[in-house]
């Protein structure tokens, strides 16, 4: 049975104040949920074909892996996918081994989650209160700041530097704040660029003791092997997030994993969803991560394209910032305004990309690696939306 009030229709542009119409009673949100804007942190290539009423051409904006999974990972699913009838182990065991295995680690040094959001989620819960400040970078990747609202707590953010994250900046703020929480993705996303290990190290010695670090390395895989420090599952401050979406070309599957200290990955069990990642992102999983042979072989087409990117975008004039991802941030040469009508113009065209969109970061768009004819396609429309930009 629905409950309703009655309410004055008056207050809806009728004339007769006795005409009433009935509305329905709504329990109420929390005051958290109730002063969050409605809104989400992406618009979904799929939502854009939708509305537009047309396929991309070239789905060249969510930095996933257009090579896809390895042939060892499809053969793996093909073979599972009677089972799916089952749940999935709620323990993760396998899969959990398995990236064990290929860090030197235990398996109780390891979580596995709904992607990197997912274990997000679970840290904004872990670690921070209502009003509780909470450092990142101003333009950063969004879905953590999603979280942080979502307890209510209080994003501080520090401006980028020269195009990356500023670690003097980050461990002034989180000094000054007495933050519990700091984010901090390397290599970064959305400009692509990156820290040496040394750095990330010097960041890490210098924070207090009472200050978790969220290190986000779901692009680790494609950068330098300078970038990666070495993974110290001692230290009870650091948390390391990866993931299956980008190198390993699973990003359908919603699966990764953090690294860290025993008491600090046990607490992830109390409040984890045990039967959040499906049996089918478990084994596949599992497959990848066994798989290197296929991941550098990816790793090899991904700087093929980032250089293929950088080329098209020096044909048109514009500059490729340097990237350790499988995307490029380009420069457009002007400012924010110009940079979102060349996507626009890029989007009417059929190709999918995204930019930055906090100033000073916005002069740039930012494209996905993809396959040879995403990146044709790509070559022939960039200078009629460009064209199209500087007319409008």
């Amino acid at each position: 049975m629905k409950s309703t009030r009655r309410v004055n229709a008056a207050r809806f542009g009728r004339n007769r104040f006795d005409d009433w119409i009935a509305m329905p009673i709504y329990p109420p949100f929390t005051p958290i949920i109730s002063a969050l804007p409605s809104t989400v942190p992406f618009v979904g290539p799929e939502a854009q074909e939708r509305a537009g009423g047309q396929k991309f051409r070239a789905r060249i904006g969510a930095n996933e892996s257009s090579f896809g999974p390895s042939p060892s990972v499809i053969a793996s699913m093909t073979e599972a996918a009677p089972d799916m009838w089952m749940y999935c182990d709620p323990d993760n065991h396998d899969v959990k081994v398995a990236v064990a295995a290929h860090h030197g680690v235990k398996p109780e040094n390891i979580v596995i989650g709904e992607g990197i959001d997912g274990l997000l989620g679970l840290i904004a819960r872990m670690y921070v209160g209502a009003g509780e400040p909470v450092v990142t970078s101003l333009g950063a990747y969004p879905t953590f700041n999603f979280h942080i609202a979502s307890v209510g707590g209080r994003l501080v953010p520090v401006p980028y530097k020269n195009d990356r994250e500023d670690l003097d900046g980050l461990l002034e703020a989180v000094r000054r704040e007495n933050s519990r929480l700091v984010y901090l993705s390397n290599p970064d996303n959305p400009m692509g660029s990156w820290w040496d290990a040394d750095e990330i190290n010097r960041f890490v010695e210098a924070l207090p003791e009472t200050t978790m670090f969220i290190l986000d390395e779901a692009y680790c895989e494609l950068a330098p092997a300078s970038a990666l420090p070495a993974i110290d599952v001692s230290c009870p401050n650091v948390v390391r997030m990866r993931t299956f979406s980008k190198a390993y070309g699973l990003a359908g599957i919603r699966c990764g994993y953090a690294i860290g200290e025993e008491a600090v990955i046990a607490a992830f069990e109390k409040i984890r969803n045990h039967y959040g990642v499906s049996r089918m992102a478990q084994i596949a999983g599992e497959a990848a991560i066994k798989d290197q042979a296929w991941l550098a072989e990816v790793v090899r087409k991904v700087e093929a394209g980032r250089q293929r990117i950088a080329a098209i975008a020096a044909e048109n004039g514009l500059d490729a910032l340097p990237s350790a991802t499988n995307f490029v941030a380009v420069d457009c040469g002007r400012d924010g305004a110009f940079a979102l009508k060349v996507l626009q113009n890029l989007l009417a065209r059929e190709v999918f990309i995204r930019k930055p969109m906090v100033a000073g970061l916005d002069r740039c768009v930012r494209i996905s690696v993809g396959l040879d004819h995403e990146l044709d396609i790509l070559a022939e429309e960039l200078p009629k939306a460009l064209a199209a930009a500087r007319a409008g």
